[in-house]
């Protein structure tokens, strides 16, 4: 069964969540230097300083104006590279994860995410490849550096529309790394509203098998599409999951049994919600039976 992580994205107290989830036994917390308007990180510090056994992951793509602005005052990025608030630039990899690791107050980061790289080259995967195999010289340098633990992607469309795959970053990471690399995880959107990932792991297809083959770590993101499912899953289909489970626990329960993921990324915004999240992670999970009758249901017309 896939364990629960906290996803900062849409977490309004971060702080207190972040507590929360080290009380609770939680392993990792995903941030990224452009949630909360850019303070996310500066905000966990605390947090991770007081919880060291907390495991972090963030990401560099993204960007805040004000981050964009300290970028080109530093040299590492153009007034007009700025314009897209989105970069893989080597020199702004390089500056953004030194910058992570200040404002984390971690000199190790666990986990670094290219953030959506689908975002460069839109449309032209040889230039997209090119970029992320030089993002990944990158943090094969950081780690060999002792700055970083290992390197990923998080993306919401890159692998549903296969602006890469699993198979294609793994290669472009040995080719960046010269031999052995670093790549040790995907993060990507799994639910019942993004069934897709779901549905291809239950047929031996698409980038959970892959991710699981290479023994990569999967974080599912948005597993309640952004809060919108409890509001869509009515208690009837709630029921079919499993009976006894509310509409949110049920879709949470859906993901995490799901095969291949290993992290279910939660913003929970209060205990209770955070205890409701892990008391479905707590059950025994669905079999690949179950999750097919369901996947099938929400498919019919």
């Amino acid at each position: 069964m896939a364990q629960l992580a906290l996803g900062t994205y849409r977490c309004r107290a971060i702080p207190e969540a972040a507590v929360r989830a080290a009380a609770s036994g939680a392993q990792w917390i995903d941030t990224a230097p452009n949630y909360a308007t850019g303070q996310a990180q500066t905000l966990l510090a605390p947090a991770l300083a007081a919880h060291p056994a907390l495991r972090i992951a963030t990401k560099v793509g993204y960007f805040t104006a004000a981050t964009g602005a300290d970028a080109v005052n530093a040299g590492v990025l153009t007034e007009d590279q700025t314009a897209t608030g989105h970069s893989l630039a080597p020199q702004y990899v390089r500056w953004q994860t030194g910058r992570n690791r200040e404002q984390l107050g971690r000199d190790r980061l666990d986990l670094l995410l290219l953030h959506n790289p689908e975002r460069a080259h839109s449309g032209d995967r040889p230039a997209l490849h090119r970029a992320i195999r030089e993002a990944f010289v990158v943090l094969e340098e950081a780690v060999t550096a002792g700055q970083v633990a290992g390197y990923g992607i998080a993306t919401w469309a890159g692998l549903e529309v296969e602006a890469f795959t699993v198979g294609e970053l793994l290669a472009l990471a040995t080719e960046a790394a010269g031999g052995r690399h670093h790549l040790v995880a995907v993060q990507l959107p799994v639910s019942l509203v993004m069934m897709t990932p779901i549905t291809q792991a239950l047929h031996g297809r698409g980038p959970l098998p892959a991710a699981t083959g290479a023994g990569l770590r999967v974080m599912a993101s948005a597993p309640l599409h952004g809060g919108e499912l409890p509001g869509i899953v009515d208690q009837e289909l709630a029921d079919l999951i499993r009976p006894g489970l509310t509409p949110a626990q049920a879709c949470v329960l859906a993901v995490a049994s799901c095969p291949g993921v290993t992290d279910v990324l939660i913003a929970a915004s209060g205990t209770p919600h955070w205890s409701e999240a892990a008391d479905a992670v707590a059950q025994p999970s669905l079999t690949a039976a179950k999750l097919r009758e369901i996947t099938g249901v929400l498919a019919s017309p």
